[in-house]
């Protein structure tokens, strides 16, 4: 009897989706889902996006210009708004209580005067290129719209904090950034040729983590000039606070590079010819990224923290400079703080901002551990 034999089928492997491999691209995937799973982390990214897309439009977003003084509005209360016929700001009047010499305000909604949306203002350059005088709300004049009300000078404390921002949130980027290269360069170097560099550069590290952090950004701040210009002050600064800040972070690196260097994978490539600068750049820099990212994230609320005290004490960014730290040196007194708490509203900025980057790195922190 003969034997039928049933039809065979050619079976091949499915082809493999680039990314699907467990490489690079999947881990980082999985880091992405992980940390999407974290509800107070992406709410805290979701809010710092919101806040530097406002520093970035902060001229158009602000209705008065942030350095000019009005006499007539020296600590002028928040503005009423009203209803008449559209959204309209009430009339003050400003009076002199020769009691206590302080300005008081009556508010006279009789006499209001209407917003004006997309009107034009006082001038500024887009992105600081393309000029522009048009702005998202204003008033008619001589009324001025003070949201958050008036500083000591009379100056718009909703517009100065917006300008503020623009120093205040980006002076901890780029100090984070200087600081992290430089963690990472010397870092690497200590921990994979070991010995007598080793030696040296954690000695070095060692002196500086033993000085006091903010003494000694104070004794470097007050060095400097006082009449130099705002943008030469505001790239010292931040060297400034990048200088100290490396330390810490450069002897994480090298722990995870010695761990890393006893790895077969490393003694593989010493085996095949690789030179140092590929086994760095190709084997220790990458695998010490997502410790980096962490510890950069959890270091820019820091970064901010001391900008704004540098600048409180007077020796940080200094007028005609706007910075958070600079609009709270008028709330230093409590005479300020009781009775124009106004004045406080950067602080709510500085603690806003700081706790949305914490929420942040905790949340990659958990997610650069998707096995954990």
């Amino acid at each position: 009897m003969a034997m039928v034999s049933e039809p065979t089928h050619d079976v091949t492997a499915a082809p493999i989706e680039k990314g699907s491999d467990v490489g690079e691209v999947s881990q980082w995937r999985l880091m992405a889902r992980r940390f999407k799973q974290s509800k107070l982390a992406v709410t805290g990214g979701l809010i710092l996006l919101v806040m530097y897309a406002i520093a970035l439009l902060a001229p158009f977003l602000s209705p008065n210009d942030p350095t000019a003084v009005d006499s007539n509005l020296k600590n002028a209360a928040p503005s009423k708004l009203t209803w008449d016929g559209g959204l309209a700001i009430c009339g003050q009047t400003q009076t002199l209580n020769e009691e206590n010499f302080t300005f008081e305000y009556k508010v006279d909604c009789n006499k209001a005067s209407k917003v004006e949306w997309f009107g034009k203002g006082y001038e500024y350059k887009i992105l600081g290129l393309i000029p522009s005088d048009r702005h998202l709300i204003t008033a008619k004049e001589p009324t001025k719209l003070m949201l958050w009300g008036g500083d000591i000078d009379g100056r718009d404390v909703f517009s100065r904090t917006l300008a503020g921002s623009q120093v205040s949130l980006t002076i901890g980027l780029f100090g984070v950034s200087v600081a992290t290269i430089l963690a990472a360069v010397i870092g690497t170097i200590s921990g994979y040729f070991g010995g007598l560099v080793d030696n040296l550069l954690q000695r070095a590290i060692e002196i500086i983590l033993s000085v006091p952090t903010l003494p000694l950004w104070a004794t470097m701040a007050a060095v400097l000039p006082r009449d130099m210009t705002v943008t030469k002050r505001y790239f010292l600064i931040t060297i400034i606070l990048s200088l100290v800040a490396w330390a810490g972070l450069a002897r994480q690196v090298r722990g995870k590079v010695m761990a890393y260097s006893s790895a077969d994978y490393v003694a593989a490539a010493r085996a095949a010819g690789s030179g140092h600068s590929r086994i760095i750049l190709t084997h220790m820099v990458p695998n010490s990224v997502s410790h980096l990212v962490v510890v950069t994230m959890l270091a820019i609320p820091g970064t901010i923290i001391a900008e704004t005290s540098l600048s409180f004490l007077g020796i940080g960014m200094l007028p005609p400079a706007v910075s958070w730290g600079v609009l709270l040196q008028d709330a230093q007194k409590i005479q300020v703080v009781t009775q124009y708490p106004w004045m406080l509203i950067p602080a709510v900025a500085v603690i806003l901002a700081v706790t949305c980057y914490q929420l942040l790195g905790d949340g990659v922190r958990d997610a650069v551990d998707p096995y954990g």
